[in-house]
């Protein structure tokens, strides 16, 4: 490796602080300095690539904002905020995601947008931190479930959000997962389910939780038998979003149990220009990875744990 004196190395500090701190050019700092721009440039890159110039990007708060533009830069995505979990008590940490997914809302929604909401717990947290949005149309994109800690419903929901835009809201109601394909069939075919899903095809902009085909990660997995499970699982489901099944490569798979929920359909869930997806924890990564792949998700807010593992190389 190549050795640098003190006359060298206090140059190469001179030449980078005329350059980072003081805002000078390449060209003024050889004229200003007697060296040829070659020189400088080097200089340059040595100072930064010794260690002797270190750049760092800070946080705003709890938002770290080298981790999202690190997620952003990697996976393509429209958008990517990280919140540090690590500075929130473990079960403040939903609630913290969902104000940061309400203030990306605020800031990206347009008067043309659409936004579409499915039920999920991520979701619901988020409706309850909206504020100053556009005057969209809010739509029901799925059924709900009840699921302990967790009162809302769809419409609940739905209706939470229209009243933060002071838009219109198309609900209905339904629960998400039934116990039979034909009840769920019937149900899907009734006027009101039928017309509120298919204004799926207005939104522009959808908010979804992702569930990881694993125990406490999917509250559908949760909510069905083992064989059901099993049989799903053996189909190459790694998640879900709203009930819409994934594989490892984010190809859509639709498993027997799809029959019995009642949600958007996937090829109305592909044609959505953005989906932001809420998540959390590295156990999830795999179901992440696996909807960034398919480009069912361009959009998330996560945590720091989450983020250092879709960040770690495969």
């Amino acid at each position: 490796m190549e050795r640098h004196g003190p006359a060298e190395l206090v140059l190469a500090a001179a030449v980078a602080r005329r350059h980072y701190l003081s805002g000078q050019s390449k060209i003024q700092i050889a004229d200003e300095l007697g060296l040829s721009r070659f020189k400088v440039a080097r200089l340059i890159d040595f100072a930064r690539d010794s260690g002797i110039v270190r750049i760092e990007i800070v946080a705003d708060g709890e938002l770290d904002l080298d981790r999202s533009a690190q997620l952003q830069e990697c996976y393509g995505l429209r958008h990517a905020v990280v919140v540090d979990g690590g500075r929130l008590e473990p079960t403040a940490l939903p609630e913290h995601l969902g104000a940061a997914a309400a203030r990306l809302l605020s800031e990206v929604l347009t008067d043309s947008d659409v936004l579409g909401l499915p039920w999920s717990r991520s979701v619901d947290t988020m409706t309850r931190a909206l504020r100053d949005l556009p005057p969209v149309d809010v739509v029901q994109l799925s059924g709900a479930m009840e699921v302990l800690g967790h009162d809302s419903s769809a419409v609940d929901i739905v209706r939470r959000a229209a009243r933060a835009t002071g838009g219109g809201s198309t609900i209905f109601y339904a629960p998400l997962l039934l116990d039979d394909a034909t009840g769920a069939a019937a149900l899907r075919r009734e006027p009101q389910v039928a017309r509120a899903l298919g204004q799926a095809e207005r939104v522009t902009t959808a908010v979804m939780g992702i569930g990881a085909w694993g125990a406490g990660m999917s509250t559908i997995f949760d909510a069905v038998t083992p064989a059901d499970r099993e049989s799903t699982r053996e189909l190459g489901v790694v998640g879900e979003l709203a009930g819409v099944f994934f594989d490892a490569t984010g190809a859509l798979v639709e498993p027997p149990l799809s029959e019995r929920i009642v949600t958007i359909s996937p090829e109305l869930l592909r044609g959505i220009r953005e989906v932001v997806a809420i998540v959390s924890g590295a156990a999830k990564a795999e179901a992440v990875r696996a909807a960034l792949a398919g480009g069912l998700v361009n959009a998330v807010v996560a945590d720091a744990e989450l983020c250092d593992e879709l960040l770690r190389p495969a």
